[in-house]
């Protein structure tokens, strides 16, 4: 199928109906593979991909949420424990698989399954830009809210997101994460240092190329109380965060390649995921709870 030259990986952004197909052909091959996500468009098509291609260790998924520079900083928090033990997660932000990895890696919950309980309700919003920009029109019209909780067994994730979110100014992105000493939410965090006393700090971005700064505009890292939680890899490089994000996913997938880096997101991570986004969807359209079972990829990770 290749010719002589061999890449370190292959990325597979084609539709989701051929993906699985695509990447099966490569890994047959002998090469890595950064896929599109979700890896299959649903629960069946996520036990074949993983019948044909999970033992291979070879296929990894293009998720870039986890590495936006913001939600890396609050891992980096939440994982130096400045937060204590988290219990739940709140995110209003990107939709259904893209969500829940967020959602998943900040609860630092793995395979267990879920209890997921949504609904969708309708509300007028004005929609002044969508993908291709501008539309220019001040018009009405109903836009649907999802709401969901994903119950791990005792952590709790609360899914928030309204058609078009991504794209709409007039809606804003946000994330609460709860933990035993402390809150953090968007950038401001509150947490207890001792029996009697709970402080106040903010997340600080700093951002060269402002006002008189002459180093170029770019993002340079996001400190707390003097202590920098992120830095970002691509400095003095024109980025927006989605791109350093993306940047981040394929580096990480090249460092793991040549064997010098931790998997950046796996193919049983992905399918959980989208395996939890599957059940929000479910639960909307049949009105009752739904419960996740382990799946063949629970044992991978």
């Amino acid at each position: 199928m290749l010719a002589a030259g061999r890449p370190d990986f292959v990325v597979v952004s084609v539709p989701w109906e051929v993906a699985p197909g695509v990447t099966a052909e490569l890994v047959a091959e002998g090469i890595p593979v950064l896929t599109e996500t979700p890896p299959a468009p649903d629960v069946e098509g996520l036990r074949r991909l993983w019948s044909s291609v999970g033992a291979s260790g070879l296929v990894q998924v293009a998720e870039q949420n986890p590495f936006l520079p913001l939600h890396a900083a609050q891992l980096s928090l939440v994982r130096r424990g400045a937060l204590g033990e988290v219990g739940s997660v709140q995110l209003s932000s990107t939709h259904l698989y893209h969500a829940v990895s967020v959602i998943r890696r900040l609860l630092g919950v793995g395979m267990e399954p879920a209890t997921v309980v949504a609904r969708s309700f309708e509300a007028p919003l004005v929609d002044p830009m969508t993908r291709d920009g501008w539309t220019g029109s001040s018009v009405v019209r109903p836009a649907a809210t999802t709401l969901a909780t994903l119950d791990f067994g005792g952590r709790v994730g609360v899914y928030d997101f309204t058609d078009n979110q991504w794209h709409n100014p007039l809606r804003s992105s946000r994330i609460v994460i709860r933990g035993s000493h402390g809150e953090l939410v968007d950038d401001r965090v509150v947490r207890l240092v001792d029996p009697a006393t709970a402080v106040e700090s903010q997340l600080v971005r700093r951002q060269t190329g402002l006002g008189p700064n002459l180093e170029g505009f770019a993002l340079d890292h996001l400190s707390l109380d003097g202590s920098v939680v992120y830095r970002n890899p691509f400095p003095g490089v024109r980025l927006a965060d989605e791109e350093i994000a993306i940047g981040s996913l394929l580096a990480g997938m090249t460092d793991w390649c040549r064997g010098a880096g931790e998997p950046p997101y796996p193919l049983a991570s992905a399918s959980q995921d989208h395996l939890i986004a599957l059940a929000i969807a479910e639960s909307v359209r049949s009105g009752v709870a739904v419960k996740t079972v382990a799946e063949a990829w629970s044992e991978a990770v």
